[in-house]
């Protein structure tokens, strides 16, 4: 089977790295990759928006199936180009993708269908949020309705803070057509976990659950970002707390987009707040995480073609979904100094062949290229060091020792990425 692979981060690398091992792949074509992905698969120049170029590609090669990894060619429709030229591809339709393209479609959804989630007001008019924020004590949580590449949440702790955000958004357009439109929510306490599942519109079958680290300083401190870390199986998720989140929120999700008559073939991510009250969704998206599937996919033991396909054939209700036992896993992002605001790109990384860098562990690129017979930084986040332990503390040892054998000017990452799981079992599944 040949494969062709959009997009060029650390979630295509683990997917490629995961499909290179599969009986049923021959050939993966990845575009536009980077220079880690370039080690397993062939590099395309061909632009993640042109999918006119995409589709000769996938024609004249004999594509079998498509995979696409990022979000915005989902939200601008490419699975309806394939598919209208009768060409397999792994992701929802535009129509269904608008579950993460556009966050008032997921709280208006999401309202439709019982499916739990925060209190919220949307709005169109800067002054109308503004009044709305001055009427409302804080903390509150702002939102851009469109993309804006995991920055468009912020956590404003004082009204200031949420007419500063409110401008920034709505005025200055900071996100640019994101904030044409903005959501205001009530905040929500509690632990964060990501779930998520494949779904060929009709079955949801969930991985181990995962908790991603958005916040680029330890604590959970400074901005958001992409993610600086993940790590899974979380372990205060039993399996008793995962059928009640799939009968809760996934289910619901996929029969909700059915009911309305969008194809959703591919990855349902449900983004998670524990609440005292239960599971309530802070956001959906439509495809694999970044960093989350770094993790991922080194956990799965099952073959990832396979599943894929039984995806598209909407079959997935006949397939056996094994993950690794008694492992964990901890992904940590090397990132450019000064993500996620400016940072140059150029900086030449060493260390990537180390002989002292762990047994299963596992350097992810995300924003590399290659230049003369060099790697070099060429994004904000540009690794993610993965590795795997029998316990999270042999884990994160791992990882953070593969971390200081890789170095490049300005790197930046979390030092505390796990740190609350050293000591922690999983809790009781009765």
């Amino acid at each position: 089977m040949k494969i062709l692979v959009i997009g060029g981060g650390g979630r295509e690398h683990a997917l490629v790295w995961k499909l290179k091992s599969s009986e049923y792949v021959s050939d993966i074509y990845v575009a536009p990759g980077n220079a880690g992905i370039a080690t397993l698969a062939e590099c395309i120049d061909i632009p993640m928006n042109d999918f006119h170029g995409l589709v000769k590609f996938a024609e004249k090669k004999g594509i079998d199936l498509t995979i696409v990894g990022p979000e915005q060619p989902l939200a601008d429709g490419v699975v309806n180009y394939f598919m209208d030229r009768h060409l397999d591809i792994f992701g929802p339709t535009q129509e269904a993708a608008q579950i993460e393209s556009s966050k008032i479609f997921a709280k208006d959804f999401m309202k439709k269908y019982h499916i739990p989630t925060a209190s919220y007001c949307t709005f169109d008019n800067a002054d109308a949020a503004l009044k709305f924020v001055n009427e409302h004590e804080p903390p509150l949580v702002i939102k851009t309705d469109g993309l804006a590449s995991g920055k468009g949440s912020i956590i404003a702790n004082s009204k200031d803070e949420a007419r500063d955000t409110v401008g920034k958004m709505m005025i200055e357009r900071a996100w640019g057509e994101a904030g044409r439109r903005v959501l205001i929510e009530e905040y929500l306490e509690g632990p964060e976990v990501s779930i998520l599942g494949f779904t060929d519109g009709k079955t949801v079958i969930p991985m181990i659950p995962v908790q991603d680290y958005k916040r680029i300083y330890n604590d959970g401190q400074g901005p958001n970002t992409g993610g600086m870390g993940a790590l899974g199986p979380v372990p205060t998720i039993n399996e008793r707390m995962m059928k009640n989140i799939i009968s809760l929120v996934m289910q619901p999700t996929v029969d909700g987009l059915r009911e309305m008559g969008y194809v959703f073939r591919g990855i349902l991510y449900a983004g998670l707040m524990l609440t005292d009250r239960g599971p309530k969704v802070l956001e959906f998206n439509c495809r694999f995480g970044d960093p989350e599937t770094q993790v991922l996919m080194p956990m799965l033991d099952s073959d990832l073609a396979e599943i894929m396909l039984y995806v598209i054939n909407e079959r997935l209700d006949e397939a056996d979904i094994l993950w690794k036992k008694n492992k964990k896993c901890v992904c940590v992002v090397m990132a450019s100094g000064g993500y996620p605001k400016r940072y140059k790109k150029g900086f030449p990384i060493e260390g990537l062949e180390s002989n002292r860098i762990p047994r299963e562990t596992y350097i992810f690129h995300a924003g590399t290229a290659t230049r003369g017979n060099k790697v070099v930084t060429d994004g904000g986040r540009v690794l993610g060091v993965t590795a795997l332990g029998d316990s999270f503390e042999k884990a994160v040892n791992k990882a953070y020792q593969a971390v200081d054998e890789v170095t490049f000017e300005k790197a930046s990452y979390r030092t505390d990425i796990g740190q609350q799981y050293l000591t922690m079992i999983n809790i009781d599944d009765e």
